[in-house]
């Protein structure tokens, strides 16, 4: 192992918030440049602190309003629901009420509880939709067109959470959003960024430029966006409740917009629709019980199994940044992935052996596999447990001062989903049918090859990387994490949660921290800027892997309790601008 550098012995001993760390050859790949910045923020990164509870979000509009439901006396069901609709208008391009997700919750009364409002494959998709007479997948089909989007779940989900489980009024959590929508929000250079990056798009579709460009320019950062069509939407919704999106107007603009433009969505789809409780998934990683969402979420899974697989290892020995920890990590995940490619999908559709992939005797036979000082090709590993996302996410999560935690990540995809709005709807529609296997064997846009478990069929869910997790220490909250990122989402909580509690890093250090990917194929590990010293990758190389630089990560939106006597500890990940931890 190389020597560790003051930065890693700091983490180690978790006192790195005020260490004075030297200028050396520690975390960087590529130049040492890159190396000595990412010391320098990692040393300086403190997270928010409050004393009783804690909202974070990916744009701090969204987190203030979570905040002030707190205040006013709700609880974090309710916090997280008036988060979920006001991201839907301030972060139009990930937050949604056009597409779906996930929520994990854990209840100060001991319950553990998940909640799917995934989208669903429009009733008459079919497993070749996306391939032409010859059978070739056609690009695009699964992104671009009106093919592309499947059954919006996120109103059905957000309300039933706060009907189920919630303290308030629909119509009381519903009315930051409205205000937002109604009265506009002043953009921030965060903003400001996103919008810019399809504003050639949103000139295209009169309906939808006529809300998101200024005068038909791209929107500059001190301006005010206003949005009084999704203002409708959203006080139809507050009134009429989810009936009022799935049987009302909003169905009727979607399907009518499908059929106009050779989508599959009907008003059918709309009524068929529902969002389902279901078990979380469950394991220990080192003395914590994790607490992640099952299937058709294929993060719980794939995460527990990673985690289980790297937990025989000395980690906190070897550090954060070294080639062993790197090493034994990759392997897990290139284990890991090739199950989760192999075996699962929606449970409505196929058996998905969720017990087999984190038994003790599956997660024995991979640390068997992993050779200490080779690389492991890719060609020989396969998918053990069976037969033969988008970065465009976003996550939140909420802990209240009764202890309850909620974990919640929804999409609509790609930036602003399929890029369409219905008529007057006011809100962007997913291309979440991407996610699916549109042909065995061939990569989807985040470079996932999956199998027939994931074929596209006519009412079902596509697998998914979102993968909203809660540790808890002794039955209450410990770490509340998630991001967005396809299928960086997974290794990115595994990523935080080693951070947290094999290096000791505060929570701000956690999410901020460069962070690696590996998912079987292509067999490269992405590394970010900052993670690997030019040594460490050296001797990675030597081993037989191969890497390339990738510049875009999800947002890690994290809380932290490491005592109930101490403050919690908020921290909106380095990588979003706009967001921020909000606590009282």
């Amino acid at each position: 192992m190389l020597r560790s550098s003051a930065l890693l012995v700091a983490l180690l001993a978790g006192t790195m918030a005020s260490a004075q760390v030297d200028a050396p050859t520690i975390v960087g790949n590529g130049t040492d440049a890159d190396h000595r910045n990412a010391v320098a923020q990692l040393a300086n990164a403190k997270p928010a602190m409050a004393p009783r509870a804690m909202v974070v979000s990916e744009q701090h509009l969204a987190s203030q309003v979570g905040a002030d439901i707190l205040k006013a006396g709700g609880n974090a069901v309710d916090a997280a629901v008036a988060v979920g609709y006001a991201l839907a208008v301030v972060n139009p391009c990930c937050g949604n009420i056009g597409g779906g997700g996930f929520m994990t919750i854990h209840l100060a009364d001991g319950r553990n509880l998940f909640l799917d409002f995934r989208e669903k494959a429009p009733l008459k998709a079919t497993a070749t939709i996306f391939q032409d007479a010859n059978g070739n997948v056609v690009p695009g089909l699964s992104t671009a067109s009106w093919k592309a989007i499947g059954t919006p779940g996120t109103v059905m989900g957000l309300n039933e959470a706060l009907a189920k489980y919630g303290t308030m009024p629909l119509k009381t959590v519903l009315a930051p959003a409205i205000a937002l929508a109604r009265n506009g929000f002043v953009l921030g250079p965060g903003d400001v960024k996103t919008l810019q990056g399809r504003s050639a798009d949103f000139a295209k579709e009169p309906n939808v430029a006529k809300t998101f460009l200024k005068d038909g320019h791209p929107y500059q950062a001190g301006e005010r966006l206003i949005q009084p069509d999704l203002a409708r939407t959203l006080q139809a919704i507050a009134k009429g409740g989810s009936a009022a999106f799935y049987h009302g107007a909003p169905a009727k603009a979607v399907a009518a917009a499908s059929a106009a433009n050779g989508g599959l969505l009907s008003r059918a789809d709309f009524a068929a629709y529902t969002a389902q409780w279901d078990k979380p998934v469950i394991c220990d990683y080192r003395g914590y019980e994790v607490v992640a969402p099952p299937p058709p979420s294929s993060g719980g899974a794939t995460v527990c199994e990673i985690l289980e697989t790297i937990e025989a290892y000395p980690l906190a020995q070897w550090g954060y940044g070294s080639p062993d920890a790197t090493h034994v990590i990759v392997e897990a995940e290139r284990h890991a992935f090739a199950d989760r490619n192999a075996a699962l999908g929606d449970p409505a559709f196929v058996h998905n052996p969720v017990d087999t992939l984190i038994s003790p005797s599956h997660v024995a036979a991979i640390r068997a596999a992993i050779q200490p000082d080779r690389a492991t090709p890719s060609t020989e590993v396969k998918g053990s447990a069976a037969d033969p996302e988008g970065m465009h996410t976003t996550h939140f999560s909420v802990v209240d001062a009764q202890g309850n935690a909620v974990a919640v990540t929804y999409t609509l995809n790609f930036f602003f989903g399929v890029g369409h709005i219905a008529g007057d709807t006011g809100f962007f529609l997913n291309d979440e049918m991407d996610d699916f296997t549109s042909k065995p064997g061939v990569p989807n846009d985040f470079g996932l090859v999956q199998g027939s478990a994931n074929a596209v069929a006519g009412g079902k869910r596509p697998l998914s990387s979102m993968s909203p997790t809660i540790l808890l220490k002794d039955g209450k909250p410990f770490l509340v994490t998630g991001s967005p990122g396809g299928s960086t989402i997974i290794t990115t909580v595994v990523q935080s949660i080693v951070n947290v509690v094999d290096f000791g890093m505060n929570v701000q250090q956690a999410v901020d921290a460069p962070r690696f990917h590996h998912q079987w194929l292509p067999d490269l590990i992405t590394v970010e800027p900052g993670y690997l010293s030019p040594e460490s990758q050296a001797r990675l190389e030597q081993m037989g892997y191969h890497f390339r630089t990738g510049a875009t990560w999800g947002a890690d939106e994290a809380i932290l309790v490491t005592d109930p006597h101490r403050p919690l500890q908020g921290a909106s990940d380095r990588r979003r601008s706009e967001g921020a931890a909000k606590g009282l």
